[in-house]
């Protein structure tokens, strides 16, 4: 089992940066693929960016390419996401989710979460 921490949220101004943090626990994590997703109020949860167990394929929705980067540390256990030129319409609460082997884009094929974190950028 992996318990996940995100962490380093918070409210910036439109074209600042962020950087998000996901501690993980469990003595398996290396195995583990880990992705970020974001709820919105009022709209359901969206995949955001996902790291392969080894970091050499990360995947992104077509809203964050180009601006956003994953990254992990098996080493420290922890995954990553760097939000560069953020826009109002990245405020959301972000999550981190895991699940063995391969990075999917659907919600409901992790079973491990996060509690998540906020992100507001303010226009």
């Amino acid at each position: 089992q992996v318990q996940l921490v995100e962490s380093g949220g918070g409210l910036v101004q439109a074209g600042g940066s962020l950087r998000l943090s996901c501690a993980a626990s469990g003595r398996t994590f290396s195995t583990y693929a880990v992705s970020w997703f974001r709820q919105a109020p009022g709209k359901g949860r969206e995949f955001v960016a996902g790291i392969s167990r080894t970091g050499g394929t990360p995947y992104y929705a077509d809203s964050a390419k180009g601006r956003f980067t994953i990254s992990r540390d098996n080493a420290k256990n922890t995954v990553y996401l760097q939000m560069n030129s953020l826009k109002p319409e990245d405020t959301a609460v972000y999550y981190c989710a895991a699940r063995p082997l391969a990075v999917r884009t659907g919600e409901r094929e992790y079973d491990y979460w996060g509690q998540g974190t906020q992100v507001t950028v303010s226009s």
